[in-house]
């Protein structure tokens, strides 16, 4: 078994889901029912074996915390965990989450108290499918220092989305948030048969950085 922990983010203010994130945060948008789109990313972490999970959470993130204290519990003879790290004021940080990887910067204290050889930085408001144990091993199988999972997009939605230059060999040169149109042109990278299916299916295209 991989020893992995998940930190899964609570999102911002979801202005594009107005008015249903007037006074939730995005992953707590109802989804078929009783669920939540913070559940998809919690059922792929226990699916894959990963049952360790940190949620930090910071706007609108009432309604997300009573849903997450309400469902997760697991038995006594399971070392698992859903906790919610919330965004806090310390004696030595008088700031709030400044974005997602600030979040995870200073949730430090909290989660390196634990046992892990890997760590899971998942998006609390996606839809999706996916297994992160065959994910880790692809990692560790490549030696990369960190891995990124994605979907070729073309270009008609690229401009929604940071878009990452891969080779041929998956490692990650470039980065770009949400480029305008005109930017497009040498941002387009060789996209196999089989990573063309996963537009429509699951994600399944893996982009490394090695340090």
């Amino acid at each position: 078994m991989i020893k992995m922990i998940s930190l899964i983010l609570g999102g911002g203010a979801g202005s594009r889901l107005f008015p249903l994130t007037e006074q939730r945060s995005k992953p707590a948008v109802p989804i078929g029912g009783k669920y939540r789109l913070i559940d998809i990313p919690i059922s792929n972490c226990i699916n894959s074996g990963v049952k360790r999970m940190f949620i930090l959470t910071q706007y609108n993130s009432a309604s997300l915390n009573a849903h997450i204290k309400n469902t997760y519990n697991f038995d006594i003879f399971t070392k698992g965990f859903v906790d919610i790290l919330a965004a806090e004021q310390t004696p030595g940080n008088k700031e709030w989450y400044q974005g997602t990887a600030d979040a995870v910067r200073q949730s430090r204290q909290h989660y390196e108290r634990h046992d892990f050889d890997y760590v899971l930085i998942l998006s609390g408001d996606q839809l999706y499918q996916m297994d992160f144990e065959a994910m880790a091993r692809h990692h560790i199988e490549k030696g990369a220092d960190i891995t990124i999972a994605c979907l070729p997009v073309d270009a008609r939605d690229a401009t929604g989305f940071g878009i990452m230059k891969v080779s041929d060999k998956g490692y990650i040169s470039r980065f770009i948030e949400k480029p305008a149109t005109d930017e497009l042109q040498g941002w387009v990278s060789e996209v196999s048969p089989a990573n063309k299916k996963a537009r429509q299916a699951l994600p399944g295209f893996y982009g490394h950085l090695y340090f």
